[in-house]
């Protein structure tokens, strides 16, 4: 009964990202309707994705590399153009399988709901669901029942779709058989390597030469701009440091709230379940019902029997082996009538047989905690917190927009915003555009204002950049030094090994080719080949490329012969002395390991195919602009 999901491990997954990171939908109607705000970044069937949907989004994707990284993550990362496309991208396809699922009538019953709500493990008190816990931690996320119900039934309908077409995929045993085989084929070779630093010793580069690449290659052998700031943070942090909540109101928010504060009446039950369709006919209600009684007859006259009967004959594959225990639950977790029938007994009582949509319960209710009212003391540290977060929220969007209109209209100074929100102005030392870092924040918008005509030219503040979630920096210009090309002398000990390196590497490759050439046509060569060495193609033991010409060559007429250049310059030549092809069996189990792999690939391929398709038919259009 109260099991039905515990299995399902991608469900419950999608339960957790629900609450740890909140999609931006609220049910279907707010889902399919205009995003608040305007400033639509795509459109799907007509239905926008708005900024602000989109902003929540690449924030909450933001937040979650950042904990990946334990809060060090890339700060180009967070704010690269690859990253803000993948969000969207991510924000249309769900929006397209959305579509598709309510014009296809994808359904969540209630009981479903309840049930996969029931067993999600951070909703639950010492392995049983607890009603307090479930709207504590959504209070938390500012969800209430009701929003988190109709996220978590949209992505149940999403997750139904996936798997409908993800599964789809399969692969045949023969083409995992060979898939198999290749992967495990083996190939006993030796390297003769041509390396040029050995080459670059006999090398002399001219006056000339040197100075003719540095002609050509000015570009390489200039130093970027770079300045010194001065610049301001505002953050929370800054804010909160403003805020102090009294006694009194810590007081008058709590006795104002007294749901809130309140503890429901929760029962303990056990039950015994014979299982009985809805739409069971009359005789086959009437066999269950006579079962039903005949076992609260039995229970009545010798209670202790319940634990033993319950394991013996319910049908709850959840609960039986615990002799029936449901443990403690609070109004709105059971379905309508067990419910009803567990809040209206003694305690101890053994009650009528109860009908639902899952059968027929016996039920016992084993304990009662009367509805209760936390104290003031309990709950002093929670309303303190939050009145301080509800101040410092008020507070930072008040001075936020003061902060950006005072960096803006007094655009000579960071002094009078400083003075005027109690900030500290900083300093920097040499900053390029190009990897810059503006008090530990590389934000290319920042980097891109203070390297402008305005803050160098004209000394003007930037204007308020928002470099992190409740963050914003401004600065300005101390010192501007013009991009400078580097004298030759500077540089040229680099052109040299540079010049020398390109021409060892051009002889390497000659000497490589016509070793080759002669290796081909039979012929000896005057070198010393590396020991004997086995590689085989699934556990790459030399560098890709390496790896391709190996088992790219001929197997036939060994041994045989491959030639490459290496990225650093050094030239290789391998001779593939011999080659090993298993023998698979139909029964080797690692045949359907390779063919579930496989299927997987495959499934990937469907299900990006489908998305492709569902785009094209619900008519996406993207409008967002790269940032400047």
């Amino acid at each position: 009964m109260f099991e039905a999901v515990r299995s399902n491990k991608r469900v419950a997954q999608v339960i957790l990202a629900i609450l740890i990171v909140p999609f931006a939908f609220f049910g279907m109607d707010a889902y399919f309707s205009d995003a608040p705000g305007g400033n639509e970044v795509a459109t799907v069937a007509g239905s926008p994705i708005g900024m602000v949907e989109f902003e929540q989004a690449l924030r909450d994707q933001q937040d979650r590399l950042r904990a990946a990284a334990g809060g060090t993550a890339d700060r180009a990362l967070l704010e690269s153009e690859e990253l803000r496309r993948s969000v969207l991208e991510n924000l249309i396809n769900r929006r397209v399988l959305a579509l598709y699922a309510a014009e296809n009538r994808f359904v969540v019953t209630p009981q479903e709901l309840q049930t996969t709500i029931a067993n999600v493990e951070s909703f639950q008190e010492d392995g049983r669901f607890s009603l307090q816990r479930y709207e504590t931690l959504l209070r938390a996320q500012g969800m209430s029942p009701a929003m988190f119900e109709a996220r978590l039934a949209q992505d149940i309908r999403v997750q139904q779709l996936s798997l409908a077409v993800g599964e789809a995929g399969f692969a045949p045993a023969a083409s995992a058989r060979r898939f198999l085989a290749a992967q495990l084929e083996e190939r006993s070779i030796r390297e003769l390597r041509l390396p040029v630093s050995k080459l670059e010793a006999g090398i002399t580069v001219s006056d000339d030469e040197v100075q003719a690449y540095y002609s050509a290659n000015q570009d390489r052998f200039q130093r970027p701009a770079r300045l010194q700031a001065e610049y301001v943070v505002f953050d929370r942090e800054a804010v909160e440091k403003q805020v102090s909540v009294s006694d009194d109101e810590i007081r008058a928010f709590y006795e104002g709230n007294p749901a809130r504060f309140g503890v429901p009446e929760e029962r303990q039950a056990r039950h015994i379940l014979l299982e009985l369709p809805a739409d069971a006919g009359a005789a086959d209600v009437s066999r269950v019902m006579d079962e039903a009684k005949a076992l609260v007859e039995a229970l009545r006259k010798d209670p202790s029997r319940f634990a033993a009967l319950a394991k013996e004959k319910s049908q709850d594959s959840g609960s039986a082996s615990r002799g029936g225990d449901l443990g403690f639950f609070g109004r709105g977790v059971m379905v309508g009538a067990f419910e009803d029938a567990a809040f209206s007994q003694q305690k101890d009582e053994i009650g009528e047989p109860v009908r639902s949509d899952f059968g027929v319960h016996i039920i016992q209710v084993t304990g009662i905690k009367a509805a209760s009212t936390r104290s003031l003391d309990e709950v002093r540290d929670e309303i303190a917190g939050e009145l301080r977060t509800l101040a410092a929220s008020r507070l930072y969007a008040e001075q936020a927009e003061q902060f950006a209109n005072m960096v803006y209209e007094q655009a000579d100074s960071l002094a009078p915003v400083a003075e005027a929100l109690k900030l500290e102005i900083r300093s920097t030392d040499w900053v390029s555009r190009e990897g810059g870092s503006i008090g530990g924040h590389s934000d290319e918008r920042l980097l891109n204002a203070l390297f402008g005509d305005d803050a160098v030219r004209n000394a003007r503040n930037t204007e308020a950049v928002e470099v992190a979630t409740n963050t914003l920096v401004a600065a300005r210009v101390k010192a501007y030094e013009a991009a400078v090309l580097l004298p030759l002398d500077e540089v040229k000990a680099r052109i040299v090994a540079d010049l020398r390196r390109e021409a060892a590497t051009r002889r390497a490759a000659e000497q490589g080719t016509a070793m080759l050439a002669a290796l081909n046509k039979g012929e000896q060569v005057d070198a010393k080949w590396g020991e004997a060495r086995v590689l085989q193609r699934s556990a790459p033991g030399l560098p890709g490329a390496v790896m391709q010409a190996v088992f790219s060559a001929q197997s036939k007429g060994l041994p045989t012969h491959v030639g490459l250049g290496l990225p650093e310059g050094d030239y290789v030549l391998y001779r593939i002395e011999s080659v090993n092809r298993p023998e698979i069996a139909d029964d080797d189990p690692r045949v359907l390991a390779v063919a579930e792999q496989y299927a997987q690939v495959l499934a990937e391929r469907d299900f990006g195919a489908f998305l492709s398709e569902l785009r094209k038919r619900y008519e996406v259009q993207v409008k967002l602009q790269p940032k400047s």
